[in-house]
């Protein structure tokens, strides 16, 4: 039997690093050795473990992910399975920071694929985590990056690139916002998306090089 402060030492880890586990795998996990499961957290393997089949018999509104619910189910389904805990609490911490909601977006499956990008990146560097940020299609519409052009600036995305994803109040000026704003004209979604009566349509990032400030 593995030691008690062994078993406390592995829960603090998986409590802090994913959802919590049981004894057993508390057991299991304190077996493979604390290092060894450390670098197990921080490089997480392929998904092919997850039972898609189980999804997409019995549960087509989650496979589809056209609406809000079946977004979030199928992200609930994939934290409650995972074998990567640290790499979905990750997932969940990003998307706290850089909060977007479906009752703008309209779109179930940009709300699902914001959420992947956020699970692809959410262990790179930050840099990297707001270029991905910048290119995502939920991101461009709730921010209003999509009706940013070269002739009719919207500063509501490089404001809160620079007040709340990066700079913090008092370390940026208006100036600042202006030219970030200016920087990411051309930015924008591709195809338009159909809010109604299906919300059918998948989102992609579009650049458009004859919409951006070149100044």
């Amino acid at each position: 039997m593995p030691a008690e402060k062994d078993i406390a030492l592995m829960a603090h880890l998986m409590r802090r690093a994913g959802f919590g586990v049981n004894k057993d795998e508390l057991e299991t996990y304190v077996a493979i050795g604390y290092e060894a499961v450390v670098e197990e957290l921080l490089n997480p393997a392929d998904d092919d473990y997850l039972d898609r089949d189980i999804v997409d018999r019995y549960y087509i509104e989650i496979q589809d992910q056209r609406q809000a619910t079946s977004a979030a189910g199928w992200w609930l389904y994939r934290m409650i399975n995972t074998r990567c805990p640290l790499q979905e609490k990750m997932t969940l911490f990003w998307h706290g920071l850089f909060a977007t909601a479906y009752e703008k977006i309209m779109n179930g499956r940009a709300v699902a694929a914001q959420i992947e990008m956020f699970r692809r990146n959410c262990l790179s560097d930050f840099s990297t985590i707001l270029l991905e940020l910048s290119r995502d299609p939920a991101m461009i519409i709730w921010l209003d990056n999509n009706t940013n052009h070269k002739d009719a600036h919207n500063e509501n995305y490089g404001r809160e690139l620079l007040e709340l994803f990066s700079m913090g109040v008092g370390n940026y000026t208006e100036t600042d916002v202006r030219e970030a704003s200016r920087a990411f004209t051309g930015w924008t979604r591709a195809p338009k998306i159909s809010r109604f009566p299906y919300n059918r349509f998948d989102a992609a990032f579009e650049y458009k090089p004859e919409d951006h400030d070149e100044g």
